[in-house]
């Protein structure tokens, strides 16, 4: 295995509520074609859409699958960073557990960050969604921010649970990192979240709006939690375009119809002198990778 700084990570606890759907109210959502529609969105328990399911083709507008958490504590000298400190120190792989009402004791995994309504999101199995309800809380034993590759300071570590980092299993290449993916996505066709100036919370959005390019790139069959390149995508301090450079992320919520959105993708690697190799594999997918699901 690739030598990291794992052992000098500090393991913390965080905790968030499984929240509410949301409706602006405006009702509508106005799609990249000026069409007024209504539609499903963030937030709530997410019965029929997991991760390993696809990303687009849904009556869906910035759905987020399994159960959206936030932390509503509200210290009037701090303002909502109670849920920053949730957003930014949950990982993905970092195990969640439910700790009151009917699911309570039950496990699931972090698998997306979203940005804008700052939510942690987490994957149950089937029977555990069933039990939860809005307002259950659930602890995160978050660990993750401060990785590092001990031999490659040219790579960033993001968002990413030690843990999982081990089941990807990247392989040294010539001085490079290979990493699995499903795709290779070029970064003219990102959209909400560029200029951030920080990526270790929220994600950003994969435009689809353009039929040859979904083509070109076999977009069509995009899942959720799917890990994809970003080509000519530096997330070193923030998002910016940056010839060369390479970014991972993994893809957190479902496509969108207002303009400049799209599926999120919440980011975990990136070099800004390109030092990940990434290798196409259709199954570099979180719910395959950590068996979350049997049917897929």
């Amino acid at each position: 295995m690739i030598k990291t700084n794992a052992n000098k990570l500090i393991k913390i606890s965080v905790i968030g509520e499984v929240s509410s759907p949301i409706v602006s109210k405006s009702v509508y959502r106005i799609s990249a074609n000026g069409i007024p529609l209504i539609f499903p969105g963030v937030g709530g328990i997410t019965y029929n859409l997991r991760v390993g399911d696809l990303a687009c083709g849904w009556e869906a507008d910035h759905v987020e699958p399994g159960v959206s958490l936030e932390n509503k504590e509200n210290d009037s000298r701090y303002g909502n960073a109670a849920n920053t400190a949730f957003n930014v120190f949950s990982c993905i792989g970092n195990t969640a557990k439910i700790v009151n009402g009917d699911a309570k004791g039950s496990k699931g995994v972090v698998t997306g960050k979203h940005g804008g309504i700052e939510h942690v999101l987490v994957d149950f199995p089937e029977d555990t969604l069933e039990k939860l309800i809005p307002g259950d809380k659930i602890l995160i034993k978050s660990l993750g921010v401060g990785l590092k590759l001990v031999d490659y300071p040219e790579i960033r570590m993001i968002n990413m649970d030690p843990k999982f980092l081990e089941v990807l299993n990247p392989q040294e290449i010539d001085r490079k990192i290979q990493v699995p993916v499903t795709h290779i996505i070029p970064a003219a066709i990102m959209g909400s979240g560029l200029g951030a100036n920080h990526v270790h919370s929220g994600d950003y959005d994969l435009q689809m709006f353009d039929k040859k390019m979904n083509k070109d790139y076999g977009l069509d069959d995009l899942k959720l939690g799917d890990l994809v390149a970003i080509k000519d995508a530096d997330h070193s301090f923030g998002r910016i375009y940056r010839q060369g450079a390479i970014s991972i992320g993994i893809v957190v919520h479902t496509n969108c119809v207002t303009a400049g959105h799209g599926p999120g993708i919440t980011s975990l690697m990136t070099s800004a002198s390109g030092k990940i190799i990434p290798k196409i594999n259709e199954k570099a997918n979180i719910a395959y990778l950590l068996n979350l699901r049997s049917n897929i």
